[in-house]
């Protein structure tokens, strides 16, 4: 007879529900979340928290214990550091199961079995909302947009003066280097100038040299010509003055 013997056998025998349970138990701790049918991770919940129960004391005799549950020294050792110190302020219900839709094969109910403590969607701590009172809200809120337009309406002077303060300095540095350039420009153009009038005044040097060199050399071909011309009247003179003795 089976009186007072209310857990799931599950369909199996003794020594395979074991198994079958701590093989569970280590995939469990080591992914934190396994899809399994709803019959099983009940029977699941059951085996694994007492176990998470047993790791808040970091003993040799609480290992040895777990250890003849679980049969996995992997499993242990992440039992006993990490998931013992996510659950050491909790006083229990390490698990949580979240049903799902039936199975195709055999239309068994499925089931996700997780770690509470490892499921950011339900432990991220979110500001609470404050609920709105009608019964004077809205002096509150009237006083909170004044407040929130004063602050803005400085935020945007602050701006609006550094924006200006900027303006000013780059101004000053554009009228400084336009200065600058300015300068370097008249010192270029000056001398320039100054060679350019030098350059002038050896040329007109050369082209007076040279007008004087031609004058030299016309006049020299000048009195050579007068002097030929004079040599041949004299010859003209001899010839015909012999002529007129003949």
């Amino acid at each position: 007879m089976r009186h007072g013997k209310k857990f799931n056998h599950l369909g199996r025998k003794a020594a395979h529900r074991k198994a079958m349970l701590a093989n569970m138990a280590c995939s469990l701790i080591e992914h934190k979340k396994i899809k399994t049918t709803l019959a099983k991770a009940k029977a699941l919940r059951l085996y694994v928290e007492p176990l998470i129960t047993k790791s808040k004391n970091d003993t040799t005799h609480s290992r040895r214990t777990v250890f003849s549950y679980l049969k996995q020294k992997e499993a242990i050792t992440e039992l006993f550091g990490d998931v013992a110190s996510k659950v050491a302020e909790r006083p229990g219900g390490y698990t949580r199961i979240l049903k799902l839709s039936n199975r195709l094969g055999d239309n068994a109910q499925m089931a996700f079995i997780e770690l509470v403590d490892y499921n950011e969607t339900y432990t991220t701590d979110k500001p609470k909302k404050k609920k709105a009172r009608r019964s004077g809200g809205s002096k509150t809120t009237e006083t909170a947009v004044v407040t929130e337009t004063v602050v803005a309406e400085e935020v945007a002077t602050e701006n609006v003066t550094t924006e200006v303060v900027e303006v000013e300095e780059k101004t000053e540095e554009v009228v400084e280097t336009a200065e600058v350039v300015e300068e370097t420009v008249a010192e270029v153009t000056e001398e320039k100038d100054t060679t350019e009038v030098v350059e002038v005044e050896e040329r007109t040097e050369e082209v007076v040299e040279t007008a004087e060199v031609v004058e030299e050399t016309v006049a020299e071909i000048t009195e050579e010509k007068d002097t030929t011309e004079e040599i041949k009247e004299e010859e003209s003179n001899d010839s015909s003055d012999a002529e007129k003795a003949e």
